[in-house]
């Protein structure tokens, strides 16, 4: 099902660049005390896992974009928003986000679902009773999704939601190479080479050179780093088998897709159709929003939108 969103932006910031870049940069970071959790994976390597919220409520469990972290004001937002609902929030930090290095060469990616199905089944394991939703934003949101369809009725998490997703990753590439969109990718490739520098000493030699260049694209640097350290062909490879947007269709969880027709890191004709949606998936549609903006309000103050939406949702799946 496709929904008109009631979303409305803030006159201010109608355009998606503004939208974008406020929630992003001009917003003040909400202040969080968050207790971290290292979670050891299965290969050796591992996650760090931070945690807000009282300690017997229902579980949400918090995917960030790429380069993204604690750090990132949407993630604080929507994190202390939910503690205040009475919930448990848990940012899971890919690989190497959180700050140190992760152990093994790979990195994460838009398609890496092992890790959050890793950490998932391992909440079930040690809370069953326990209700749990899944929330995603960006390359969290594509992770979110394609775990989803690939576990279908299996999926340990009672609903979800994904926000300002890349449904098909060669599109969003080409989106990124037009217009301002490439001040955005500018900003990425700085981020990605950090991370990529922060774990320069366990990269494969040939890899290890290629990390450290100026890329002109993130198609270039997934072509040359992610594709080949994380056992892809090449970026065109990476892409097809990594897009979320191919398992939607299989997902049997309630979800909630919130997405701006305006969002400049993502071409409107990538937006799933509904005739790809199946019964337990609600796509949200608004015209205004950027990506991962949603900023509304009427007065002289913004409102963040997305921390009243999400847990809107999640208390009609959850509870609370």
């Amino acid at each position: 099902m496709i929904v008109d969103s009631r979303f409305q932006p803030w006159p201010p910031l109608r355009n998606a660049h503004l939208q974008t870049l406020f929630a992003s940069q001009l917003r003040p970071r909400p202040v969080l005390s968050p207790q971290r959790e290292r979670v050891e994976l299965p290969d050796g390597d591992f996650v760090d896992v931070d945690w807000l919220g009282p300690g017997n409520g229902p579980v949400v469990v918090v995917l960030h974009g790429l380069t993204g972290s604690i750090r990132s004001k949407y993630v604080r937002g929507l994190m202390k928003e939910l503690a205040a609902h009475g919930w448990r929030a848990a940012l899971m930090h890919f690989r190497g986000a959180s700050g140190e290095a992760n152990r093994l060469a790979r990195s994460y990616h838009s398609g890496d679902t092992g890790d959050v199905d890793f950490f998932l089944r391992r909440l079930a394991g040690q809370e069953p009773n326990t209700p749990v939703a899944l929330v995603g934003y960006s390359l969290g949101g594509n992770v979110a999704l394609k775990w989803l369809g690939e576990q279908g009725d299996g999926a340990p998490v009672a609903a979800a939601v994904a926000v300002s997703v890349p449904f098909d990753l060669a599109c969003a590439a080409r989106r990124m190479q037009t217009g301002l969109s490439r001040l955005y990718q500018r900003h990425l490739l700085q981020g990605m080479r950090t991370e990529m520098r922060r774990k320069h000493a366990t990269l494969p030699p040939p890899i290890r050179c290629q990390a450290l260049r100026r890329f002109a694209s993130i198609e270039a640097f997934d072509n040359a780093v992610t594709a080949p350290l994380n056992g892809f062909r090449d970026a065109a490879d990476y892409y097809r088998r990594a897009s979320c947007r191919a398992y939607i269709a299989s997902i049997r969880r309630p979800t909630l897709i919130l997405h701006a027709l305006d969002d400049p890191f993502m071409f409107p004709a990538a937006v799933p159709r509904a005739e790809e949606l199946p019964p337990a998936v609600t796509l949200e549609l608004s015209r205004h929003g950027g990506h991962v903006g949603f900023i509304g309000g009427r007065g002289l103050r913004p409102v963040y939108w997305l921390e009243q939406r999400i847990p809107a949702f999640l208390r009609a799946q959850i509870g609370r």
